[in-house]
């Protein structure tokens, strides 16, 4: 992306890429479980391997029973608003003061409304505390409560040895062994914890150097740039990309970071149905035949933002579709890889590996380091112009603390490790072995009769529980049987859609998984959660036509 933030770059006119790879080889191409083929001028072109997800319907008296417990909810919660309101029932959430009666109020009543009367209710499912490195198995500290989870209390006592299947550890580097972090711990004696400065400052170390040059060697890119936080990387980098009079498509279930990055660059945004090819035609076939509104002039730049695996589903981006679409209607591409980098592709590379694509096919690539490599912090990378512009121009660049130099040579070591550069084939091993976790752990799931959503290779496995009930019974019970999940609920997706999402990682053994699926086995009878009829999904094409090309 050549200036990013410079003049008029009529619908995001492109550089001259490299010849693209064949990631559109002959294959089957599924979706839902229903074979579809693509076909252009005559041709038919087809993924290199199958792509299968699932998003099973939700049974229709599930759907009524879910609507029907928020409904009373909310009817016991306007209730209790009542005796509060009238001091019968303490109420235990900000307030205003009496002395701001005729300010403006500063706490929304209403908004608040779902927190107090149904949150309240189930908190304690989330925010539990752990006191290990969270690989494998953790220990939680165990807490009470006496006033229905408005405040909580440690009992001193340490659930050990919970099986972890929600911490992001995808090749398994959240570890704590002496062998395996002797390089970090020389380097915390060396640089010490904080660096106190920016980049352009004084905290540009020798370590950031040496982490960039890696991660650039590892994506197959000219250059890359290293930044404190994950969340930061996308937030505060979009707005250096785009701005005003540019156009932003993005997929509608992108994540939060994503949004706001968009919503900061003041450029105009439109989100397409998720992972939906037509969808995103339409609205690049509609930019480029409009142009901006009232004006009509022509875009300056187009840019797609999509993820590479979208955490609450479970699905893969359709890369190779969305390349031939930025290419045929002269979009920029900018690829979030938080949750793909390290845990798809044959190499560990993330998405664009996955398909084999040609990573100059992306125009940015962004990732976080959070997740398979056991650390902290994002990266940008792509051409070495891109990069130059985001060091100058990045506000988390300018302004952020720079990333220590132990967590830099924690994702150093990790990275050489999956790169093969430590001697060892222990980094593709992971890989393989996570691989292998993934299929095995959907494929039991999908035998017990879950609903099971997202691509049958993501490491992300989310299983729809629906009632608000059935997702806190889920989490306490699983919690007593000493195993660790993370359930999310409404706002954070659909309402009808409550969910557990289960993470796999590398290190997880086979005993662990069979532990956490005759467990799940046994609460999915006792709680009647398994809803599957193996029916097709209820997310339909948005159009029919097919007009996308796979081929210069």
């Amino acid at each position: 992306m050549a200036n990013p933030g410079g003049g008029t770059v009529c619908n995001g006119k492109l550089h001259n890429h490299q010849k693209q790879s064949n990631g559109c080889q002959s294959g089957n191409h599924k979706r839902n479980g229903i074979i579809r083929e693509t076909q252009e001028n005559g041709k038919t072109h087809f993924y290199n391997k199958p792509f299968v997800e699932s998003f099973e319907e939700v049974p229709m008296y599930a759907a009524i029973f879910t609507y029907l417990g928020y409904g009373i909810g909310t009817l016991f919660g306007y209730l209790r608003d009542f005796l509060r309101n009238h001091g019968i029932e303490k109420c235990n959430m900000a307030v205003e003061r009496k002395e701001q009666k005729d300010f403006v109020p500063l706490y929304q009543d209403f908004e608040n409304f779902y927190t107090r009367n149904l949150y309240m209710r189930i908190r304690d499912n989330w925010n539990r505390p752990i006191c290990s490195v969270p690989g494998p198995t953790f220990d939680v500290m165990e807490r009470v409560t006496d006033d229905y989870n408005w405040t909580f209390k440690f009992t001193g006592r340490i659930i050990q040895d919970v099986i972890n299947v929600g911490s992001y550890n995808y090749l398994g580097f959240a570890e704590n062994s002496n062998e395996s972090l002797t390089t970090v711990r020389n380097v915390l004696k060396k640089y010490g914890v904080g660096v106190c400065s920016s980049r352009q400052e004084m905290g540009n170390t020798d370590k950031l150097e040496e982490l960039e040059d890696l991660v650039a060697q590892f994506l197959g890119v000219e250059a890359a740039m290293v930044f404190g936080m994950g969340f930061a990387t996308n937030s505060m980098n979009i707005p250096a990309l785009v701005g005003k009079g540019c156009l932003i498509l993005s997929d509608e279930l992108n994540h939060t970071s994503i949004i706001l990055g968009a919503r900061l660059s003041k450029a105009t945004i439109r989100t397409f149905k998720h992972n939906n090819m037509q969808s995103l035609e339409k609205l690049l076939r509609e930019a480029v035949i409009y142009g901006q509104p009232r004006s009509r002039r022509a875009w300056k730049k187009i840019l797609i933002l999509v993820e590479g695996i979208y955490s609450m589903e479970g699905s893969i981006v359709r890369l190779p579709e969305i390349i031939a679409l930025k290419k045929k209607y002269k979009a920029y591409l900018y690829l979030d890889e938080a949750h793909s980098i390290g845990s798809l592709g044959p190499r560990g590379q993330g998405v664009v590996d996955y398909f084999g694509m040609d990573p100059y096919d992306v125009d940015v690539l962004m990732g976080t380091f959070t997740k398979s490599f056991g650390a902290a912090g994002g990266y940008i990378a792509g051409r070495k112009d891109l990069v130059d512009y985001l060091r100058v121009y990045s506000h988390s660049a300018v302004y952020a603390t720079s990333m220590s130099a132990p967590i830099a040579e924690q994702i150093i070591r990790s990275m050489k490790s999956i790169m093969g550069l430590d001697g060892t084939t222990n980094g593709i091993q992971r890989i393989q072995q996570l691989a292998q976790n993934t299929r095995y752990f959907r494929k039991r799931l999908n035998e017990m009769g879950f609903i099971i959503y997202g691509n049958q290779e993501s490491p992300v496995i989310p299983l729809l529980l629906y009632l608000p009930s059935k997702v806190a019974a889920f989490a306490r019970i699983l919690l007593q049987r000493k195993i660790g999940v993370v359930v999310v609920g409404f706002p954070a997706t659909p309402i009808i859609e409550a969910r557990a999402r289960f993470c796999m990682s590398s290190s997880h053994t086979q005993e662990m998984l069979d532990t956490v699926l005759k467990e799940i086995d046994e609460i999915g009878n006792l709680l009647r959660l398994k809803y599957s009829r193996h029916k097709k999904s209820a997310r339909p094409e948005l159009l029919d036509e097919t007009s996308f090309e796979l081929e210069d």
